[in-house]
């Protein structure tokens, strides 16, 4: 029962990857909105704090704190919609590839190069 091992095709591999996928990019969006609603609350206190509770009346500073957390609010979208696009599986997957590649690459030419320093034709009749 314990010792039998099951066999995990690469459909499922993949599968399972795809959904993995998938459930990060559901929590990246929902966290943006979540600060969406969170930025909304929060520009609406600041404006009542300045305006209605009259603090700091003279000035108008909540217009600096939305304007900054407005910023923070678009690198946040940038990095969930174009970040991860360009950066996302595909572009980690070809990168991967590109650097296995250029390691065998290196090693097919190290190999090379020992084999026609040290045949192993000359290795083996010395031992003869």
């Amino acid at each position: 029962m314990f010792s039998k091992k099951k066999d995990i095709s690469p459909v499922d591999l993949e599968q399972h990857e795809l959904l993995e996928h998938a459930q990060k990019r559901i929590n990246q969006k929902k966290n943006l909105f979540t600060h969406f609603v969170i930025f909304l609350i929060g520009s609406i206190f600041l404006i009542l704090i300045n305006k209605i509770l009259k603090y700091g009346e003279s000035y108008d500073w909540f217009i600096w704190g939305i304007t900054a957390w407005a910023f923070l609010f678009a690198i946040h979208a940038f990095n969930v919609f174009v970040t991860s696009k360009f950066m996302g599986k595909d572009w980690e997957r070809s990168q991967r590839e590109r650097l296995v590649a250029k390691q065998r690459a290196r090693i097919a030419e190290l190999q090379k190069e020992i084999e026609t320093d040290f045949p192993l034709s000359k290795i083996n009749k010395k031992k003869a």
